[in-house]
């Protein structure tokens, strides 16, 4: 249980509307075993009056009735009001439940992360989420109604015959107790195959989806098909296991619920307090505890709730109490405004004690400067790119900007420091606009509208005149066509074209800065030209630093560096590299 522990502590932020939904919830109960009961009592009190016609004058028919029309509506008023109350309860609580989660994920690096695939990832982030909605609207507003709705039972047939309150309650309490823990065990086994079995089927269906196109191409379809009907099949199983735990479960809270009616009308008959023999004290008796199946209906299913909920808050647990591998200083006020970098005797793999992808590297790059990385693949280039944006940390070793440690900064400083075309650009769906103002975090706030209008015109301008400077004109004709819809993850455009909005992102951004991880990517020769000459322009007065396999701005670079199983082999400008490195001048041979 301690599991949940995270999870509970967030119900105090709802408290309030927690506490009404319990409230309307004891009410709703109140009324439907009020309404039974009283109904058992009218029916038999009035046909007892009737047997003599003093009786029947003396008694009073309109008040029950009355009571009988007043508990009808007060069931339905309240039972309308608990279900409002309890799921607006929920829905808060889950959307302060994503958050928590969000913000606990949001910090943890690369390295926390590399053990998930995305579809784990989402299914822990929605569906384990999703699951724990039953720890309020299903487990415990029910159990705790039930557990006060003993009490008051209680308190009135005692104030009756205490001798029958005790049966009656002690009955009702030891099955509010064993049944659930009873079935909780019974059923914990299949709950957990069949929530496993989700996970299973829906991980196998978004990597289905997603790679359709690629699984199509190699004649995959049949085989992967086959893996989700396997795992289609394990997930019915475990469903059918678990109907037949939560049947056996209704079966047993329905016999237990029949042998306390059958007690009860056992002890009654000889006689309720001082009513001998009982009459329709009888019958009231009889209906209420009749009517007590209501309120002990939701115990069966909540073993299977319970168990649901606990694995569920187990994966959520597990993704959210990792401690980030890398940490921000965000205390730190200072910005990158040169964009000097140093690395220093740099080593890094990608798991603790794995092979080393980095073996010492030592690189120094001076405000301004242009610096490429030439290898081959698997040599550690990207690598290295990706601990300058601090998406990985380094085993050992010391990486500096502008002579500061880049831990030593906050997270809003060096991602306002750095621009980055990476090989795959991540484009969102949503809008034109959407995509390309991600790169402008600093876009003013504005306390009227009419000066919120005139600054989205003159930014709406702005992007205009890059994207046609990125050759993307043709996706800006139109009077709307920074609105077009470019869909999930760009479908909508070619690569060539993703790729040059990922160069359009770049000239967006002012950052000191200008890491390039293969920009022109798919590209034709003659575009490349062009969108280089268009970057190196832009950067004139920055640092750059480009991962490239091709040759084709290498005369503009200050310095070139041969990247060979994890260290720089070999350094020196263009000229040098084609005179003293056979490797260089092969490949300079082979793209020219």
């Amino acid at each position: 249980m301690r599991t949940l522990l995270p999870f509970l502590k967030l119900f105090k932020h709802q408290w309030l509307m927690m506490l009404i939904g319990l409230f309307l919830s004891i009410t709703t109960l109140f009324a439907g075993i009020g309404l039974l009961s009283l109904s058992g009592w009218f029916l038999s009190a009035s046909a007892v009056a009737g047997l003599t016609l003093v009786a029947t004058q003396a008694f009073n028919y309109f008040t029950p009735a009355g009571g009988v029309r007043f508990l009808s509506i007060m069931r339905t008023a309240s039972r309308y009001g608990e279900r409002l109350a309890t799921h607006e309860a929920t829905f808060k609580l889950l959307t302060r439940l994503r958050v928590w989660a969000w913000r606990k994920v949001l910090p943890l690096s690369a390295r926390n992360m590399q053990k998930l695939r995305q579809g784990e990832l989402l299914n822990r982030l929605v569906a384990d989420i999703d699951t724990l909605d039953h720890l309020y609207l299903r487990l415990i507003t029910p159990m705790i109604s039930a557990l006060l709705m003993i009490v008051g039972l209680y308190l009135f047939v005692a104030w009756i015959d205490v001798q029958l309150a005790l049966i009656l309650c002690g009955s009702l309490l030891l099955i509010w107790l064993i049944l659930p823990w009873i079935f909780y065990f019974l059923g914990r086994k299949p709950g957990i195959k069949q929530l496993e079995s989700k996970r299973v089927l829906r991980v196998q269906i978004l990597e289905f989806v997603q790679g359709l196109a690629e699984i199509s191409l190699f004649g995959a379809d049949q085989r992967f098909r086959e893996k989700l009907r396997l795992s289609e099949e394990n997930l019915l199983d475990s469903q059918r296991a678990m109907v037949n735990v939560t049947g056996l479960s209704q079966a047993a809270l329905i016999l237990c619920h029949g042998i306390v009616v059958v007690l009860i009308l056992y002890i009654a008959a000889s006689g309720i307090g001082e009513h001998q023999p009982p009459g329709p004290m009888l019958a009231m008796v009889t209906f209420m505890v009749l009517a007590c199946i209501e309120m002990l209906m939701p115990i069966a299913g909540a073993f299977q709730h319970l168990s649901s909920c606990v694995n569920a808050g187990k994966r959520v647990n597990e993704l959210v109490e990792q401690t980030p591998d890398i940490v921000f200083n965000n205390q730190n006020q200072t910005v990158v405004k040169k964009g000097a970098l140093q690395l220093k005797d740099i080593v890094f793999s990608y798991e603790k004690g794995g092979v080393e992808i980095l073996k010492g590297i030592n690189l120094s790059i001076k405000v301004g400067e242009k610096v490429a990385l030439l290898g081959p693949t698997g040599c550690g280039k990207s690598s290295l790119l990706s601990l300058i944006t601090r998406e990985w940390a380094p085993n050992s070793g010391r990486l500096l900007l502008d002579g500061i440690a880049v831990d030593q900064y906050s997270q809003q400083a060096l991602t306002g420091g750095l621009s980055l075309v990476s090989q795959r650009i991540y484009l969102f769906s949503g809008t034109l606009r959407d995509n390309l103002t991600l790169a402008q975090p600093n876009l003013s706030e504005f306390t009227t509208y009419a000066e919120q209008k005139a600054a989205e015109e003159s930014n709406d301008k702005h992007l205009i005149v890059v994207l046609k400077k990125v050759g993307l004109s043709a996706l800006i004709e139109g009077d709307n066509s920074l609105d077009a819809w470019i869909g999930e993850g760009g479908r909508q455009l070619s690569g060539g074209e993703q790729r040059r909005i990922g160069v359009a992102r770049v000239l967006l951004r002012d950052a000191p800065l200008l890491l390039l991880d293969e920009p022109t990517e798919g590209l034709d020769k003659r575009t490349e030209r062009e969108i280089l000459s268009l970057l190196f322009e832009f950067a004139k007065h920055k640092t750059v630093l480009m991962i490239s396999h091709r040759l084709t701005a290498m005369t503009k670079m200050d310095e070139i560096h041969l990247m060979e199983d994890g260290l720089l082999r070999v350094s020196g400008s263009h000229s040098d590299l084609l005179a003293q490195d056979d490797y260089y001048a092969s490949l300079h041979q082979q793209l020219h």
